[in-house]
C-alpha cells in the first residue's frame, strides 16, 4: 500500500508565501512523477504544477513566475513552493504520484488534501 501525506497548508494573507510537502510511503520501487493539483470550492480539480523523476517540471499558467515545484528523490517527497498569493490560490491542495511497486505494478495515488487560505 502507498501513502501520500501533504503538510505545510494553512491560513496567509495575499502576497505572502507557504511551502507545502508531499511524502509518499509504502512498498514502492520508483516514482515516475508527482505534482500538485488544487480544487476551490465549486470548481473542479486542476492541475498547479507536476515534476518527472528526472527533474522535467509542467506549470499551469496561473502558477508559473509564482510556484516552483521540486522533489527529493531519495525521501520520495515532493515540495511547491508558493509565493506572491492571492485570493485566487485558495483551495485544497492535493499532491498525486505515479509509483511503481513490486506487488500491484504501476498506478497513481492520491493525497488526502491540504487546505491553503489566502484571506487578509
Amino acid at each position: 500500500q502507498v501513502q501520500l501525506v501533504e503538510s505545510g497548508g494553512g491560513l496567509v494573507q495575499p502576497g505572502g508565501s507557504l511551502r507545502l510537502s508531499c511524502a509518499a510511503s509504502g512498498s514502492i520501487v520508483s516514482i515516475s512523477a508527482m505534482g500538485w493539483y488544487r480544487q476551490a470550492p465549486g470548481k473542479q480539480r486542476e492541475l498547479v504544477a507536476t515534476i518527472t523523476s528526472d527533474g522535467n517540471t509542467n506549470y499551469a499558467n496561473s502558477a508559473k513566475g509564482r510556484f516552483t515545484i521540486s522533489s527529493d528523490n531519495a525521501k520520495n517527497t515532493a515540495y511547491l513552493q508558493m509565493s506572491s498569493l492571492k485570493h485566487e490560490d485558495t483551495a485544497v491542495y492535493y499532491c498525486h504520484a505515479s509509483v511503481r511497486t513490486k506487488v500491484f505494478g504501476n498506478f497513481e495515488v492520491w493525497g488526502q488534501g491540504t487546505l491553503v487560505t489566502v484571506s487578509s
